[in-house]
């Protein structure tokens, strides 16, 4: 591995396709989790967004030698009790996005519009093999719609509703919801991090 690179630990291309452009000009070549045939296959077991990250990131760097960052994102309901949680992923019993968006959709069904009230939260880890250097967190606030809208983004986005933008994060230029993303908010701290760091 060359000096300068930063493994994603993610093997999800649209999360990589994201970060990829809200890291542009970071200072490190970025390289694919799920590029790797040999990648490991990381255990989600954490209690917390942070916790996964942080196991992500540092067992990402320590099987290749090289700076990784751990990512863990979902979307919070208050109302489902904070349902998906970490579980956003995995929400439904086949994982596909368009089933975890039925099951929330199910969940909330009768919930008036502003008892929908949701978050998305990312959580990064920053490590190198000798162990975590910094962590970074983003949020952005918005409700659950009641019809899947926009075809741009995958998971949540299509349901993800954004009362200043009457759209959901589907519905948004890509371009925008870099702007205001929870991903987005956290993988700036990181690239901020990263250019003024003197130690990586």
């Amino acid at each position: 591995m060359l000096k300068k690179e930063l493994i994603i630990a993610t093997k999800n291309q649209g999360k990589f396709r994201e970060i990829r452009k809200i890291l542009k000009d970071c200072g490190f070549r970025l390289r694919f989790l799920g590029r790797f045939k040999n990648a490991p296959c990381v255990k989600e077991n954490g209690y917390t967004f942070l916790e996964n990250a942080k196991k992500k990131a540092l067992e990402t760097a320590c099987f290749f030698n090289c700076l990784s960052v751990g990512e863990d994102s979902g979307l919070v309901v208050p109302f489902l009790g904070g349902a998906p949680g970490i579980r956003s992923a995995r929400f439904s019993r086949s994982g596909r996005d368009e089933d975890n968006n039925r099951k929330l959709l199910r969940l909330l069904e009768g919930v008036p519009f502003n008892k929908r009230r949701a978050y998305f939260i990312c959580t990064l880890a920053l490590a190198s093999p000798e162990g975590i250097i910094k962590t970074f967190q983003g949020k952005v606030y918005g409700y659950i719609d009641f019809i899947p809208k926009g075809k741009n983004g995958f998971g949540y986005d299509p349901l993800f509703y954004i009362p200043q933008y009457k759209k959901t994060f589907a519905q948004l230029p890509l371009r925008v919801k870099n702007e205001i993303s929870h991903r987005s908010q956290a993988f700036r701290k990181l690239k901020t991090f990263l250019k003024k760091s003197a130690v990586l």
